[in-house]
C-alpha cells in the first residue's frame, strides 16, 4: 500500500526538478522564434530595399496599345420575325393488300388497323438544385491597432485597421522618384496586419481574383480619398504583396494600376512584357484613353501571379432580393415568370471589363436568381419533349425581354452575364444567347455551344432526340441551331442574314 506514495513522490520531483528546464526551453524557443522573425524581417527589408533601388532606376516609355475589339462587326438593329411553321403532315400508310388464295372463295379482304404514330419520347427534366446555402458573411470586426477604415462592399459594412505609416505624402508631379519614394514608405509600415484582414474577407466573402483587387480598391479609395494617384499606388503595393503581378505607370500627372490576367480582355488598354499583356484596369467599368507612359520591366520577387477572371465564386451576394415581371406566349398559352435579382451582384457585375464570350457562357450565377427562376421553369417544362423544352425557353427569351444593341443602351460594347440580363431592360445576341445556354444546360441537362457569326451571337444544342433542322457537327456530335435572338423561331431554324454563313463554336465547359 506504501507504493503508489513513493510514486507520486517520485512524479512530483521530476515535475519540480524538470520546472527549470521547461522554463530555460521555453525561453530558448522564444529567441529562435524572435530571430527567425527578425531574420524574416530583414529579408523583406532587403528585397524591398532592392525594389526601391530597382525603381529609381529602371523605367522606360512605353506606348500604351487600344485595346483589342473582339468583333469589329455591326450588330443587326433590327431582328426579324421567324415565319409560323406549319405542323408536318403526317405519313400517309397505303395498307398492303391480303393474297388471296386461288382454291378458296374470294372475301372481303380485312382492312389493317390505322398505324399508331410513335409516341413522344419526353426525356427527365433533371431536377432543380435545393437552395444553396446563405450569401457568405463577412468576418466581424475585431479591434486592432492603427487607423480605423470602413468600407461599404456593394453593401456590405467591413471595417479594416491600417499603420499610419501608410500615410505619407505623394507630390503632384509624379516621376520614377516619388515611385520608388512611395514603395519605400509602404515597405515601412506595418503592412502583414493589413494583409491578413484582407485575405480573412476574401475567404468569409468567397471572392475570386476580380473581386479581391476590387475590395483592395475600395480600401485604397477609404484611405486616400481625394487622391486617385495614391489609390493606384496603394491599390498596387497590396496586390503586389498579396502575389499578384502588378505593376505601376504613370506620366507626369497620373498612375495608373497595371495587371495581367490569365484571359483575354477586350476594349482596355495594354502593353506587353516577356509576352505578358499588362492592362491599365479601371473598377468604375469605365476605361482609359491612354498615350505614352513610363513603367518598368521587372517584377517584385516572389509576386507571379496573373488575375484570375472566372466568375465561379459567389461575389457580392447580400440576399438582398430585387424582382422583375416577364411575360410571353408560347403554343397558345400565356406564361408570366418572376426573376430574382440582387442589385448588389448587379453592380459587382459592372465593374468587369470585356472578356472573352466563353467567360460569360461559362460563369456561374447567384443562387438567388438561379434557384427561384428554375424551379418555375421546371413546372411549366414537365412533360415536354426535348424539342418542345427548347422551343419553349427560346420563346421566353425571344420575347419576354426587348432587344437594344449594347451601343444603343450603353453608349459601348458591354457583355452581360445572365443576372444583368435579367436585370437591365434591353439585351442583344450574345446576352440572350448567354442566359438561354445557361437555362438549357441546368434546367434541361443539354449540350450547347455557341455560335459566333460576324456580328451576332447564337446557339446549337444537342439533343437525345431527332430534331430536324440546321445544324452544325462539332467534335463529331450534331447540334442543332438555336437562336435566341431570332424572334419566334424554333429549333433549327437560322436568322436568314447568317443562312450561308459558317460560325466559328464557342465552348462551353
Amino acid at each position: 500500500m506504501m507504493i503508489k506514495p513513493v510514486i507520486s513522490f517520485v512524479a512530483l520531483s521530476l515535475v519540480v526538478l524538470s520546472a527549470p528546464a521547461l522554463a530555460q526551453a521555453a525561453s530558448e524557443f522564444e529567441q529562435w522564434k524572435m530571430q527567425q522573425q527578425q531574420t524574416f524581417q530583414e529579408y523583406k527589408d532587403e528585397r524591398d530595399r532592392e525594389f526601391t533601388d530597382f525603381l529609381k532606376k529602371q523605367w522606360r516609355e512605353m506606348e500604351l496599345l487600344r485595346g483589342n475589339v473582339r468583333d469589329e462587326t455591326p450588330k443587326p438593329v433590327t431582328i426579324p420575325v421567324a415565319k409560323p411553321q406549319p405542323p408536318a403532315p403526317a405519313p400517309v400508310v397505303k395498307p398492303k393488300p391480303v393474297p388471296v388464295p386461288e382454291t378458296m372463295p374470294a372475301e372481303k379482304p380485312v382492312p389493317k388497323p390505322a398505324p399508331v404514330p410513335a409516341p413522344v419520347v419526353i426525356m427527365p427534366i433533371p431536377a432543380v438544385k435545393p437552395p444553396a446555402p446563405p450569401a457568405p458573411a463577412p468576418v466581424p470586426p475585431t479591434e486592432q491597432k492603427g487607423i480605423k477604415a470602413s468600407v461599404s462592399y456593394f453593401g456590405e459594412p467591413l471595417t479594416f485597421y491600417y499603420d499610419p505609416g501608410f500615410n505619407k505624402p505623394l507630390p503632384d508631379l509624379l516621376n520614377e522618384t516619388a515611385v520608388s519614394n512611395f514603395w519605400s514608405d509602404m515597405s515601412k509600415a506595418d503592412y502583414d496586419p493589413l494583409l491578413e484582414q484582407l485575405a480573412s474577407q476574401k475567404k468569409a466573402l468567397v471572392l475570386n481574383d476580380w473581386g479581391y483587387a476590387v475590395l483592395v480598391n475600395e480600401l485604397a479609395t477609404q484611405i486616400y480619398p481625394s487622391s486617385r494617384n495614391r489609390q493606384a499606388l496603394f491599390t498596387w503595393f497590396i496586390m503586389t504583396k498579396t502575389g499578384y503581378r502588378a505593376r505601376i505607370a504613370y506620366n507626369d500627372r497620373n498612375a495608373y494600376l497595371l495587371v495581367p490576367s490569365q484571359q483575354q480582355i477586350f476594349e482596355v488598354p495594354y502593353f506587353t512584357f516577356d509576352d505578358v499583356r499588362y492592362y491599365a484596369v479601371r473598377f468604375d467599368g469605365g476605361k482609359y484613353s491612354l498615350g505614352k507612359v513610363y513603367t518598368y520591366d521587372g517584377n517584385y520577387p516572389g509576386a507571379d501571379n496573373k488575375l484570375d477572371m472566372r466568375l465561379k465564386a459567389r461575389t457580392a451576394e447580400t440576399n438582398t432580393i430585387s424582382t422583375r415581371k416577364l411575360s410571353f406566349d408560347y403554343s397558345g398559352k400565356h406564361y408570366n415568370v418572376i426573376a430574382d435579382y440582387e442589385k448588389s451582384r448587379i453592380e459587382f457585375l459592372n465593374t468587369y471589363p470585356q472578356l472573352d464570350l466563353e467567360l460569360y457562357f461559362d460563369s456561374s450565377v447567384s443562387a438567388s436568381t438561379a434557384n427561384p427562376l428554375l424551379q418555375q421553369l421546371a413546372k411549366d417544362v414537365k412533360g415536354m419533349s426535348e424539342q418542345q423544352a427548347v422551343n419553349f425557353l427560346l420563346r421566353f427569351v425571344q420575347t419576354s425581354l426587348q432587344y437594344k444593341t449594347d451601343e444603343n443602351q450603353f453608349g459601348k460594347e458591354n457583355y452581360l452575364f445572365p443576372e444583368e440580363t435579367l436585370y437591365y431592360p434591353y439585351s442583344d445576341c450574345e446576352d440572350r444567347s448567354i442566359l438561354f445556354a445557361w437555362l438549357v444546360e441546368h434546367l434541361l441537362g443539354l449540350e450547347v455551344v455557341g455560335l459566333d457569326f460576324p456580328g451576332h451571337v447564337a446557339t446549337a444544342v444537342r439533343f437525345n432526340e431527332n430534331v430536324a433542322g440546321d445544324a452544325i457537327t462539332w467534335n463529331g456530335k450534331r447540334y442543332v441551331v438555336a437562336d435566341p435572338t431570332y424572334i419566334n423561331a424554333s429549333a433549327g431554324m437560322t436568322m436568314p442574314a447568317y443562312k450561308n454563313v459558317k460560325p466559328g463554336v464557342i465552348k462551353i465547359k
